[in-house]
C-alpha cells in the first residue's frame, strides 16, 4: 500500500498550507489526493466519492490556488443543490482563506431577499457559491457576469440534476465561455451526470473512491426495538446514555420532525428542527447554533440530509426508518467523518420498519447490531429467527 502524501507535497500556495495546518489537516483524503493535482493542472474531473470524504477541499483548494486576487472579477463558480450545502461550502472556503486578504466569496441561494446578495456582488467576489435557480436569477438581472469564470464545479451533481436543475445547470455552464475546466463531484454517477460530462468535459480525469477501507466512515450501527408509543422515550434514553455533544435525529415527515422537536423541548431536552416549512432565516440561525455546539440535538428531514455538513457530529438517530435505502447511507454519513468514529441508532416501532431495516442492511452490506436499553447502558440482543414455513403438501 502506498504511503500517504502530505499536503505539503502537492505544491500548494503557502497561505492554504497555513490554513490546513491550523485546522489540523496534515494529509489529504483519497478524493483530495486524486483530484487536487488534475484540477491544479486545469483538467476536467469527474469524481464519484461517498459522503463525508472531503470533496469540498478537493475542489476548493485548487480553485483558491487559481484565483488572481488583484483581478476583481468572478473567476470560480460552485453550484450546489441546496441552500444549506451552499452556505456550508462558503464557510469551508472562507476557512481556507484565513491568510488571504483580498479574495472574496459570495453565497447566493433562493429563499433569501435579493438585497443582501446584491451587496455581496457589489464587493466583486472572485468566487461564487450558488444554487442554480438563484444564480440564473442574478444572471438575468445582470448583477453578475459569467464570461470571466475559469473554473466551474458541480457539487452533489447527482442530487442537483435529480432535483430538476438540468436545464439551469447546462445553461449556466454554456454561459461560462472562457471556462478552462469543469469538475463534477457526486456520490453516485446517474445518467444525468454522465450526460453533463459528455456535453461539456474533454479528456476528463475519472476518480472513483469506493465506500471501503479508509473512505468508509467508521460508524457503529445499532437498532432499538420498542412499542410504537415508546419511541420518544427510547430516543430520550439514547441521548441520556450516550452523552453526545452533537446529535442529528432524522424523521420521514415535516410533521413528525416538528412534533418531535416540540416534545423534546417540553421535557427539557435542548432541540430544534430543520425542514422545508421553516423560514430560511430561522434555518440558517439553527444551523449556525448547531455548528457552534450550542445546540446538542438537531432534528431534520431527508431534504436537509445532504445540506448538513458538520465534521464532528457524534451520533445520528433514525427516529423513523428511512423510506429509501440510499437515504440511510446519507443519514448516517453525517457522523464518522474526518477519520472520527461515529455511532448511529435506528428506533424500530413496528414489524414493517424492522423488515425495511433488514432490507437496508442487506443492500448496503452493513452490520446493524440490535440492542436493548437498560438504565445502565445498551445491552446487545439476538434477533429471534422466524420459524421455518412447512412446504409439506396437505
Amino acid at each position: 500500500m502506498n504511503e500517504p502524501i502530505p499536503f505539503q507535497a502537492l505544491d500548494l500556495p503557502t497561505p492554504i498550507l497555513q490554513a490546513l495546518e491550523e485546522k489540523g489537516y496534515g494529509y489529504p483524503t483519497r478524493v483530495q489526493a486524486e483530484a487536487i493535482g488534475p484540477l491544479m493542472d486545469w483538467k476536467d474531473v469527474i469524481a464519484k466519492a461517498p459522503t463525508g470524504t472531503g470533496k469540498t477541499f478537493a475542489f476548493g483548494i485548487p480553485m483558491i490556488a487559481h484565483i488572481e486576487p488583484t483581478v476583481e472579477e468572478l473567476q470560480g463558480l460552485i453550484l450546489a443543490p441546496t441552500r444549506e450545502l451552499a452556505l456550508q461550502i462558503g464557510d469551508e472556503l472562507r476557512g481556507l482563506l484565513t491568510h488571504y486578504d483580498n479574495i472574496r466569496v459570495a453565497v447566493l441561494y433562493g429563499g433569501q431577499k435579493l438585497e443582501p446578495q446584491f451587496k455581496q456582488l457589489k464587493r466583486n467576489p472572485q468566487i461564487v457559491v450558488a444554487t442554480p435557480g438563484r444564480l440564473m436569477d442574478h444572471f438575468k438581472r445582470r448583477t453578475l457576469r459569467l464570461d470571466k469564470v475559469r473554473t466551474v464545479i458541480l457539487d452533489e451533481a447527482d442530487r442537483m440534476l435529480d432535483m430538476g436543475f438540468f436545464k439551469d445547470v447546462t445553461g449556466i455552464v454554456q454561459k461560462t465561455v472562457n471556462r478552462r475546466n469543469l469538475g463534477l463531484f457526486s456520490a453516485t454517477m446517474s445518467q444525468e451526470v454522465m450526460t453533463v460530462s459528455w456535453m461539456f468535459q474533454r479528456d476528463e480525469v475519472e476518480i472513483t473512491v469506493p465506500a471501503a477501507a479508509e473512505s468508509r466512515p467508521d460508524i457503529e450501527q445499532y437498532s432499538v426495538t420498542v412499542p410504537a408509543l415508546e419511541k420518544v422515550n427510547a430516543l430520550r434514553w439514547i441521548l441520556y446514555l450516550g452523552g453526545f455533544g452533537r446529535t442529528i435525529v432524522f424523521c420521514n415527515t415535516k410533521v413528525m420532525c416538528q412534533r418531535l422537536s416540540d416534545e423534546l423541548r417540553r421535557v427539557g431536552v435542548p432541540a430544534d428542527c430543520l425542514h422545508g416549512d421553516i423560514p430560511q432565516s430561522q434555518r440558517e440561525k439553527t444551523m449556525q447554533t448547531f455548528r457552534k455546539g450550542e445546540l446538542p440535538v438537531l432534528i431534520a428531514t431527508d431534504v436537509a440530509s445532504r445540506g448538513i455538513d458538520v465534521d464532528d457530529v457524534d451520533c445520528v438517530v433514525n427516529y423513523d426508518v428511512p423510506q429509501e435505502n440510499e437515504y440511510y447511507i446519507h443519514r448516517i454519513g453525517r457522523t464518522g467523518r474526518a477519520q472520527k468514529r461515529g455511532v448511529s441508532y435506528t428506533v424500530i416501532g413496528s414489524f414493517p420498519e424492522q423488515a425495511k431495516l433488514d432490507e437496508i442492511a442487506k443492500y448496503c452490506h452493513f452490520t446493524i447490531q440490535p440492542v436493548a436499553i437498560t438504565e445502565t447502558g445498551f445491552v446487545p440482543v439476538e434477533r429471534k429467527q422466524a420459524a421455518p414455513v412447512s412446504r409439506r403438501r396437505r
